[in-house]
């Protein structure tokens, strides 16, 4: 059994660690709550944020609550993060994937935004969601109508799935076939 040195750089990292840790000043809040922005301004600019997405995962990266609510409070002043213009945003690339009104207002409640603003994200008229239900459902199945009942029960029940609401599906799919 052979038995490896340690290289000569070990021992050197080790001594500049430890006066490192003897000399550097403790951290305080003030240095916390720019960390804090800084990771919250990198998470904004991957993508839009709802202000409880963003307090969750500052909390998850182990910032104190008190700095978090700063810091969300600071950017929403400043206009970075804003519910209305992550809502429309998740409207409109959600609804490109093909889901439905009735997923798409669940998973914005499910990331904290509120009824009025998820109310005023998902305006669009009827006709658009008919039109997107359409589309849908020929990218899944083609342009045919369904033949039979089996086929309009499949093709309800991925509708159904994707979070469109019964009477847009009637709409979408016509009457049943014999």
């Amino acid at each position: 059994m052979t038995v490896s040195k340690p290289s000569r750089s070990e021992p050197a990292a080790a001594g500049v660690a430890a006066l490192d840790a003897v000399d550097a000043p403790p951290r305080d809040q003030r240095d916390d709550a720019l960390a804090a922005r800084d990771c919250a301004l990198r998470l904004l600019a991957q993508r839009e944020h709802s202000t409880d997405e963003l307090r969750s995962k500052l909390k998850k990266r182990g910032y104190a609550t008190a700095t978090i609510a700063e810091v969300v409070a600071s950017l929403d002043d400043a206009h970075s993060v804003s519910d209305v213009r992550f809502a429309e945003s998740f409207v409109r690339v959600r609804s490109e994937r093909g889901q439905g009104p009735l997923k798409i207002r669940a998973e914005l409640r499910e990331r904290g935004v509120a009824d009025g603003v998820v109310d005023e994200a998902m305006m669009a008229t009827a006709e658009f969601w008919l039109e997107r239900a359409q589309r849908a459902r020929v990218k899944r199945f083609g342009s045919a109508p369904p033949a039979d009942r089996d086929a309009w029960n499949r093709q309800a029940r991925f509708l159904a799935q994707r979070g469109y609401p019964a009477d847009l599906i009637y709409r979408t799919l016509g009457a049943v076939r014999a």
